[in-house]
């Protein structure tokens, strides 16, 4: 399953900038972050369940928002990106 997650999270006092790291780093536990709170996430079902249930955990309905888009895999294929910060490949190899 391939998940790309957007995140806003209020960071407007210490309890909202821990919310927003918690959520990146199980973010980045999960994807490959391709903007500064978007992530894509190339997941097996049992762990999309782990991570939603954990981002959801987290957030605060009251100030942040989360949206998760559902995208199939001939569609992450035609992705196009222009520019900088050109994400990694998270099928591919990783040299570290």
């Amino acid at each position: 399953m391939f998940v790309i997650i957007c995140y806003d999270v209020s960071n407007q006092d210490s309890a909202g900038a821990r919310r927003l790291r918690r959520i990146a780093e199980a973010c980045k536990d999960h994807g490959v972050r391709v903007q500064y709170s978007v992530f894509e996430c190339r997941l097996e079902a049992k762990d999309w369940v782990v991570l939603k249930d954990k981002l959801l955990s987290e957030y605060d309905a009251r100030r942040d928002s989360l949206r998760f888009y559902y995208v199939s895999a001939d569609d992450a294929q035609r992705i196009e990106h222009y520019g900088v910060r050109r994400p990694l490949d998270p099928t591919g190899p990783l040299i570290v």
